[in-house]
């Protein structure tokens, strides 16, 4: 315990991640080095309760909703990926196997554990360099999330190869039914009894038990795996998607953290003990050549299939340097409860990969940091595109002065451009997520790509003419690091900082926000109060319209333009959103009034209609459409879609007069 303490100080006193220190840990007082801790077979076993926790984490990060939001980077690109890289392996496996000897089995498992990369290190970096929402931080959890649902089937498919190969198909057979038959009956008949049990342990207000309940049901359904002869981190992984779809979710995230965190290193720790140092100087052109490689074999794969997927040069190859490394699950297909508990890899080579996966993980960090320079250096079309991103930005603020520049328009952002608008004041919004500024672009919205944690963003957004800065990111990092930005060009600019609670008050004033509005006091009204009058609109008028805005239960800020990244625990069928539909030429509803449309009868409201570059709010029932029109379109996103379809299709409508 001490040396491990040691070590991850020491690696975190360097930035870098924590799970690099375990596996030093685990070299250092392994048996094969200073041997103070033996490889017993009672070690190993308390380290696979980190990888049943490990599981249950990812279990409950699983939800349906963010699947669908994500599907087409999830099963499109992390697929492929997955796919790609254990065929290219087991191809390499099969070629190898004429001259070493490698069986099926040993490419196969080797195969799974080169597809994984390290969710702990690339999420964790992603969230300090605050660019989880960037288009390549997108693709990077989408293919990541793949890896962690990928493992699942692996774990099953690992033990049913360590058997006679004569009887694999029927011991496969087996187990996928085993799988399919503990899987269903848990998912069916648990999703309820969970929820009616998590309500009756919440109800006696006791933390104590409720940590206790949730330890129960983790290793509870693991061990019932076990008992059907799947992995013990297949039940975990249940259990965390069944606690997933309860309101008790995030309570039990932060209660089974320290638990899964202290267990986890332990399984690191004894990861590391798994290596030979004698072994691995004596075979380092094998550990070098495995870690180099597989790395520049992955990052090319990686890059060129983000490319194929439609993204540009520079988030293609971030997306592949960020990946290139081994992951932990690649261990766990390694360790006893894979690979190596089965005798599927030979102890010796057992010992030069993991070597070369560490050493690939080990220089994961810096290839993350150094990324920009990387990608700015091999990519000429990289520097074009940030022209054209700041050139964009700077057509847009050219003819605005006295401005509000909106940083971040997600529903603050959006809220607040609708004040403005309402007192005429001019307003530039940016934002990362390209979905929602191509709906908000189209209805009007003085919206444009730009990271304004970025000073080069900020001075073309035309920081040094604005009257006023809204910082509406619901994230105090990234509220904090675009503050900072802002505070380096333009100190007397005011900046009003949106903040969930009271908690991050005195940094942010201290950072030099000039009002800080805690959002759980009444967080967007809040917001473009502080900011209506900070531009020198009376108080009575701002107190008017807050008046009016409550009597109306809000319903101006009802409904936004949704982006990929938006998260609700509303299931996303039950959403109500705004749509942008471009009325064209030729098209059903051209020449009909609103009222004709019937489009209230379909669950539908016409929240605006933008006209030759002119929007207007709440239009008559009697407004007739034309050509060119834009119509943003309120409502859950079936009848959006019905709504759209009816307006945009050609010919004239026998329902319409």
């Amino acid at each position: 315990m001490l040396v491990a303490v040691l070590a991850v100080t020491l690696f975190r006193h360097f930035k870098l991640p924590a799970m690099l220190g375990y596996l030093s840990a685990g070299i250092v007082i392994g048996p094969f080095s200073l041997g103070i801790v033996p490889d017993v077979p009672e070690t190993r076993h308390l380290a696979e309760f980190g990888v049943v926790f490990l599981m249950f984490s990812i279990g409950l990060e699983f939800s349906l909703p963010k699947l669908h939001a994500m599907r087409r980077v999830v099963f499109g690109l992390g697929l492929a990926q997955v796919s790609l890289t254990m065929l290219g392996v087991m191809l390499m496996g099969w070629l190898m196997g004429f001259v070493f000897q490698v069986a099926p089995s040993t490419a196969f498992v080797l195969a799974g554990a080169a597809a994984m990369s390290s969710t702990a290190i690339v999420s964790k970096m992603l969230a300090e360099r605050l660019e989880l929402d960037s288009a390549h931080g997108r693709q990077i959890m989408g293919i990541l999330l793949f890896q962690d649902l990928a493992v699942v089937p692996l774990l099953i498919v690992i033990p049913a190869l360590a058997g006679d190969v004569a009887e694999l198909p029927v011991t496969l057979s087996l187990a996928m039914v085993k799988a399919a038959l503990v899987l269903g009956l848990m998912l069916v008949f648990g999703q309820r009894l969970m929820n009616w049990w998590m309500t009756f342990v919440a109800r006696s207000k006791s933390q104590e038990l409720f940590v206790l309940n949730v330890l129960l049901i983790t290793l509870g359904l693991a061990w019932l795996t076990e008992l059907a002869e799947l992995s013990l981190a297949l039940g975990a992984f249940v259990a965390g998607i069944l606690i997933a779809e309860t309101q008790y979710r995030h309570q039990v995230e932060e209660d089974i953290k320290p638990f899964r965190d202290v267990l986890l290193g332990l399984f690191f720790v004894t990861t590391g003990m798994l290596l030979n140092p004698v072994v691995v100087v004596q075979q380092w052109p094998w550990v070098l050549g495995l870690a180099v490689l597989p790395v520049l074999a992955k990052f090319g794969l990686i890059a060129a299939l983000a490319k194929i997927f439609g993204a540009n040069t520079g988030t293609a190859l971030r997306t592949g340097l960020y990946l290139a490394q081994a992951g932990e699950f690649g261990f766990v297909l390694l360790a006893n409860t894979g690979a190596g508990g089965f005798n599927l890899v030979p102890d010796q080579w057992l010992q030069v990969i993991t070597a070369s996966m560490l050493l690939s993980m080990l220089a994961a960090p810096f290839m993350i940091q150094h990324a920009d320079k990387i990608v700015l250096r091999f990519s000429s079309q990289e520097w074009l595109q940030k022209s054209l991103e700041l050139h964009q930005i700077a057509q847009k603020s050219l003819t605005t002065n006295k401005h509000v520049l909106i940083c971040g328009f997600g529903r603050s952002g959006q809220h607040m451009a609708r004040l403005l608008d309402r007192e005429d004041i001019g307003y530039v919004a940016l934002d990362l997520d390209p979905d929602r500024i191509r709906e908000a672009a189209s209805a009007g919205d003085s919206v444009v790509f730009g990271d304004a944690a970025k000073r080069e963003t900020l001075v073309a957004a035309g920081l040094m003419r604005a009257s006023c800065v809204v910082i509406s990111f619901a994230e105090f990092k990234i509220a904090e690091k675009v503050l900072l930005a802002i505070r380096q060009i333009a100190p007397n600019v005011p900046v009003v900082v949106r903040t969930y609670d009271e908690s991050d008050l005195e940094r942010l004033t201290a950072a030099g926000a000039t009002e800080v509005v805690p959002e759980i006091l009444e967080g967007s009204l809040m917001l473009g109060s502080q900011a209506l009058m900070l531009l020198g609109v009376p108080v009575s008028r701002v107190v008017k319209q807050i008046r009016s805005i409550r009597e109306s239960r809000y319903q101006m800020f009802r409904g936004v333009f949704r982006g990929v990244d938006d998260e609700s625990e509303t299931p996303e069928s039950e959403m109500v959103r705004l749509h942008s539909v471009i009325v064209e030429p030729g098209a059903k509803g051209v020449g009909n009034s609103l009222e004709e449309l019937r489009l209230t009868d379909m669950g539908v409201e016409v929240n605006a209609i933008r006209r030759r570059g002119i929007r207007g709010g709440d239009p008559s029932p009697q407004t007739r459409l034309e050509a060119g029109d834009i119509l943003i379109l309120k409502g859950r996103p079936d009848a959006l879609a019905l709504a759209e379809s009816m307006i945009l299709s050609k010919g004239a409508p026998s329902s319409l007069a």
